[in-house]
């Protein structure tokens, strides 16, 4: 070895303890870029926020149309040259991952959020906020629920605590997450902080952060990702979180992470050490071995029960309803647009039964004699979770 390869050696060595001084860890830089043109806020936001992440040990580089001295750049004269110089940087490898306004997912793919949540100042992962994992809602949320646990795995959570937030086709989500869980596949489904708890969260569980990844639609997701990093500004700059996060997907071998061109410095410095924690967390092999891990627990099969068909239609022809009876006995968990279908297989199966709103959702209500046979019914035909049936 000459002379000069080992003064070389020694020069890094010494580099990386002086970055270890610095950032308080040793090790590869997480190496990302990030895309400056298209911000509502200009170009030298982005700079800003490239060169605040160099505290944190990241090595950041900007793609842009100007050099700056804080940060390695790499000068485009468009948007369009800056998206294929980030492509051409990731499949050279020459940066672990990208930061971007926005990107072309193919379907199956959607972007996994983190929040700090403003009741209690905790950290929460929003699955999804943009990008479209399936055409079908229900099918699109059971893949988010093991989008958003690959991206917090990768974090450093071991076994993330799971929600789902109460929005159209959350009780279909958690019947088929249970399906996959009795399967073998580890979820570990959170509590409402709300008095009659439950998996699937209302709107006090936003806020506090009630478990560790929300599962949701992405429209909704990108709603709740836009409000909780702008809601002390207005709106027009985004400046808490972390950004709309990771495209995450099976097969998909980018880590490329989203912000939007409202996007502070505050919160693209937040979605570059995102990207960071990802790299470290090795995002892309979790993402393989969750991938396998659910599908050796039926996962595909699941997912295709749920595009084949959602329950049995209420019959064509009229149902009579039996004779009426007295109803105090109230079952909740039935999707808001199965309902009257619900009650309609009720009376189908002589069970005399009425619909209702109780304060958590829609409710339907028996007789108490008939409580544990509707709920046997209704759980049968997958309208509710079996998991309710020890209740």
């Amino acid at each position: 070895m000459s002379e000069k390869q080992v003064n070389q050696i020694i020069g890094k060595v010494f580099n990386q303890l002086a970055d270890t001084l610095i950032s308080g860890e040793y090790g590869q830089k997480p190496r990302v870029a990030v895309t400056a043109l298209g911000s509502e806020h200009g170009e030298d936001e982005v700079y800003k926020a490239a060169a605040g992440t160099l505290k944190y040990g990241i090595e950041p580089s900007v793609i842009g149309t100007k050099a700056d001295e804080r940060v390695k750049a790499v000068t485009v004269a468009s948007e369009d040259d800056a998206h294929k110089k980030m492509e051409e940087l990731l499949d050279s490898g020459s940066v672990d991952a990208a930061v971007t306004m926005h990107y072309p997912f193919p379907i199956g793919v959607s972007t996994v959020g983190r929040i700090v949540t403003p009741g209690k100042g905790k950290e929460m992962f929003i699955a999804t906020t943009t990008g479209t994992s399936s055409t079908d809602k229900v099918e699109g949320m059971v893949k988010n629920a093991v989008y958003g646990i690959i991206t917090a795995k990768a974090c450093g959570i071991k076994n993330p605590t799971i929600g789902i937030l109460n929005v159209d086709g959350a009780r279909q989500t958690e019947i088929a997450l249970n399906k996959l869980k009795n399967n073998g596949y580890e979820i570990n489904f959170a509590q409402s902080g709300r008095a009659d708890g439950g998996a699937v969260m209302r709107g006090n569980d936003l806020l506090t952060g009630s478990c560790d990844v929300m599962v949701m639609d992405s429209l909704t997701g990108n709603l709740m990702i836009k409000i909780f990093s702008s809601y002390t500004t207005g709106g027009s700059y985004e400046s808490l979180g972390y950004g709309y996060g990771p495209g995450i997907g099976e097969n998909f071998d980018k880590l490329i992470l989203i912000i939007s061109r409202a996007s502070g410095a505050p919160l693209i410095e937040g979605a570059m050490r995102f990207a960071g924690d990802l790299i470290k967390g090795n995002c892309l092999q979790v993402a393989k071995e969750e991938f396998g891990k659910a599908k050796a627990a039926g996962f595909d099969a699941i997912l295709s029960e749920i595009k084949a068909s959602k329950k049995p239609a209420a019959e064509e022809a009229e149902v009579a309803a039996p004779p009426k009876e007295v109803v105090i006995s109230q079952i909740s968990g039935v999707e808001i647009m199965d309902l009257e279908d619900a009650v309609k297989l009720l009376w189908k199966n002589g069970i005399y039964a009425e619909s209702g709103m109780g304060c958590t959702g829609p409710i339907i209500l028996v007789s108490e004699a008939n409580t544990n046979t509707a709920l046997k019914v209704l759980a049968d035909n997958e309208f509710i979770a079996k998991e309710q049936l020890e209740c």
